[in-house]
């Protein structure tokens, strides 16, 4: 009996450096360990995540007059925009960088409904800026409490 072979050439096509590295699957990335705490302020409240050393890591702040929620995160560098990841929705969102804090900060309206994926999500949420390590914090109450100030 005689077999024939059969060859399928296949092509492959070069992936772009970026795209061949590894992403981290924040849906099963462990939340940095800290904790969060609320307090109102003179013009709103915030939410502050502190690493376990005390250091804070996130904050979420309310201008309840301005009905704007910002939220900064420490940076070694400008970056345009923050992204933004929860178990829901992820999205990159416009910021601007203030060298005096070393910190990126973005402001969205109290009412942008990527504030409701952060204040539901799953477990953790994170933010990011391109070249720097994620940030995957825990998603408790102190931070949707922020969200519902600025809205009432």
């Amino acid at each position: 009996m005689l077999h024939r072979s059969i060859v399928i050439p296949i092509v492959l096509a070069a992936a772009p450096l970026a795209a061949q590295q590894p992403s981290t699957n924040f849906a099963v990335a462990t939340p940095l360990a800290g904790t969060w705490s609320y307090a109102a302020v003179a013009d709103g409240s915030e939410a502050v995540f502190r690493d376990t050393a005390g250091r804070p890591q996130l904050t979420i702040h309310c201008t309840r007059a301005a009905r704007r929620i910002s939220i900064s995160k420490g940076a070694s560098a400008a970056a345009s925009a923050l992204n933004l990841w929860t178990t829901s929705s992820a999205r990159d969102v416009a910021a601007a960088f203030d060298a005096g804090t070393a910190r990126v900060t973005a402001t969205v309206e109290s009412r942008d409904p990527l504030l409701d994926a952060i204040a539901f999500s799953r477990g953790r949420f994170a933010v990011s800026v391109a070249g720097l390590p994620a940030l995957v914090v825990p998603a408790w109450p102190e931070s949707a409490k922020v969200i519902e100030d600025c809205r009432s």
